[in-house]
């Protein structure tokens, strides 16, 4: 299909959405299909909803609608549906209140915000998401608003909705002058919400006070018409396009809000309780609207400790946006961010990436009270890899000790902008782990806003991360020099279970060339797990769990692998390197290799390029750092 064709594809699409009717067809709507009339808050948490909800053995829920632009945020987004957007959509009280974002910069909060309004005009798309205003209302009003008030009850008997709010002065002047006061004759359309075009989602950014008019949110006089319609009270001479008529069945966000000067924040008090808020010489006018703001930490609590602001903060709902605080979910990040950089034809190292984010998760998190859990080990418990001696339960109490962590540390747009920082410096097509490690020493050196302790804290966490990508560099050469490495791992893993059930069981083994049958080869268990530093004492209770763990696996129907018990993972990988390390130690460090040597150095080289993502130019210098590092 040529791009014109799907240019009138999407016009077609288009000119589908359009649907006009009087308020007697739109009563057929609602009769069967009563979502339609469906409050803001309600709407927005059914658009979520819609998206998907994935629920885990503990009942935690994840929300795919996120899923493209927030990782590591999955507790944080449970609270902020379940506790906001969930209640709110069945009436409860937090639909008063506004929602306020709370965090560090770069943590996600206006994300949020955009996914939520990009995800309303694309929900107002669909046949779920439906929705109708009186055709030109400014505020492009709920057509029901047209029932009086009276017939109301009687309405929600027979149709089962309730209706909230009333006609705003424009529409209830239309009615009486156009229609003579007939409802069933207004005219009715499908309301499409736009950001872009101000229907349904309305954004607020503080200015100067001084210039800055109330007329922005509430909207103002027409002068121009006053002479024509005779009086400032006239809706004909009023235009009702402030962000709070605009944002009306939809989303207003305030940007940070608590910036904004005092006048502005009142205006919020009446239309969070009440459900309308004061414009012109009018009466209150109703809006259905959920507001959310977002601010940073030192701002909120400025506000809160200003006793003036007492009324509005009890009607806010405010809600902590963290930084992540997962490995994993901070590559994400970054694999994001670059993605909407022109980065993107920059080859990135393996590892380079992991070793950026160890550091800022090191960054993020605080000094535990737990005995024998330092900083790292903190790191990969929250990254769910298994840490010796530690539990699941484990990782719930250090979570549950700082219930503020991650709402201090380097933000992830510090580290894309060290690697930009990297690639130019470098001026080559690839950049390494060393390259941003370097990059971002480099960086906290030219901020004189850090001060000597916390420098040297940082400097401590890049000596951390280095070390930690020494150990991932030399395990991926070795890999490499192992040829068939996973087929080797899972020869070596079969003939010590083989080895250890016979153990266990007080058995012999039978050889597999002879015949014959002969004790456990206790030699070559030992050989394994002395490379995690297992004692003799302690042999048997690990021999004993990793049968428990087989056992699990197969109650499971899971298949038991070399790398499904971690410590049993790192001793094979250890036991396999060791048995090469003076191979990787020659081929890797010498300066002037004999034809054999290098031989397996090309051979090396080709297969990190192959298997492992590297190009030609990083898997030489890992190459050439493995030596130096072996060499040590």
């Amino acid at each position: 299909m040529s791009f014109l064709d799907r240019l009138n594809r999407y016009r077609a699409e288009e000119e589908s959405l359009r649907w006009e009717g009087t308020f007697a067809d739109y009563l057929e709507i609602v009769r069967n299909h009563p979502g339609v009339a469906k409050t803001a808050h309600a709407r927005i948490y059914d658009m979520i909803a819609a998206a998907g909800i994935d629920v885990d053995n503990e009942g935690r829920r994840h929300y795919h609608f996120f899923d493209r632009e927030l990782f590591g945020l999955d507790a944080t987004l449970e609270r902020l549906v379940e506790e906001y957007f969930h209640a709110a959509a069945r009436r409860l009280d937090v639909r008063k209140r506004i929602l306020l974002l709370m965090g560090p910069v770069s943590g996600g909060k206006s994300t949020i915000v955009t996914l939520l309004k990009r995800g309303l005009e694309a929900y107002s798309r669909t046949d779920e998401g439906a929705l109708y205003g009186i055709k030109g209302c400014p505020m492009h009003e709920e057509p029901l608003h047209l029932i009086p008030h009276e017939l109301r009850p009687e309405f929600e008997r027979e149709f089962g909705v309730k209706i909230e709010g009333s006609l705003c002065p424009s529409c209830r002047l239309k009615l009486e002058t156009d229609y003579g006061g007939d409802i069933e004759r207004v005219q009715v359309e499908r309301v499409i919400l736009s950001e872009e075009r101000r229907v349904g989602i309305g954004t607020f950014s503080p200015s100067d006070p001084k210039s800055q008019d109330i007329a922005d949110l509430t909207g103002s006089i027409d002068f121009s018409t006053i002479t024509e319609y005779g009086s400032e009270s006239d809706p004909r001479a009023y235009r009702f396009d402030g962000e709070l008529n605009k944002a009306n069945r939809g989303l207003m966000e305030f940007q940070e809000m608590l910036k904004c000067d005092e006048k502005f924040l009142w205006h919020l008090l009446s239309l969070t309780q009440e459900g309308n808020f004061k414009a012109g010489r009018f009466a209150l006018i109703s809006a259905d609207e959920m507001i959310v703001a977002h601010t940073n930490e030192a701002e909120y609590r400025a506000f809160v400790s200003n006793k003036k602001n007492e009324a509005l903060q009890s009607r806010m709902i405010v809600m902590p946006i963290p930084y992540n605080l997962s490995v994993d979910a901070e590559i994400k990040i970054y694999e994001k961010l670059i993605k909407q950089s022109d980065l993107q034809d920059v080859h990135i190292a393996p590892h380079t990436l992991r070793t950026a984010a160890i550091f800022s998760i090191l960054t993020r998190l605080k000094e535990s009270k737990k005995q024998g859990v330092d900083l790292l080990k903190k790191l990969k418990m929250y990254n769910g890899q298994v840490v010796e001696g530690m539990k699941d339960s484990d990782v719930k109490e250090l979570r549950e000790e700082y219930p503020d962590e991650g709402m201090t540390g380097l933000d992830p747009r510090y580290v894309i902008n060290r690697i930009s920082t990297a690639l130019i410096r470098r001026d080559t097509t690839c950049i390494n782990a060393l390259d941003v490690l370097r990059a971002i020493k480099d960086g906290l050196d030219q901020h004189a806003s850090i001060s000597k302790e916390d420098k040297e804290r940082l400097l401590n966490f890049v000596a951390i991360a280095r070390k930690e990508f020494d150990e991932m560099a030399k395990t991926e050469v070795q890999k490499a020099f192992v040829y068939s490495f996973e087929e080797s791992a899972k020869t070596l893993l079969e003939n010590y279970l083989d080895n250890v059930e016979a153990y266990c069981s007080w058995q012999k083994i039978k050889d597999p060339l002879t015949g014959e049958e002969m004790d456990p080869d206790e030699k070559l268990m030992r050989s394994i797990e002395e490379q995690i530093g297992i004692s003799a004492n302690a042999k048997r209770a690990f021999r004993e769990e990793i049968l428990i763990r087989i056992s699990a696996y197969a109650r499971k129907g899971k298949k038991f692998e070399y790398n499904s018990h971690e410590r049993l993972r790192e001793a094979i990988e250890k036991k396999l390197f060791a048995d090469l390390k003076d191979v990787v130690k020659i081929t890797t460090s010498t300066k002037t290799p004999d034809e054999q040597q290098l031989k397996k150095f090309n051979e090396v080289v080709a297969r990190l390029i192959d298997e492992h993502g590297y190009c030609p130019v990083c898997a030489n210098e890992l190459m050439r750092y493995t030596g130096s590092l072996l060499n040590r």
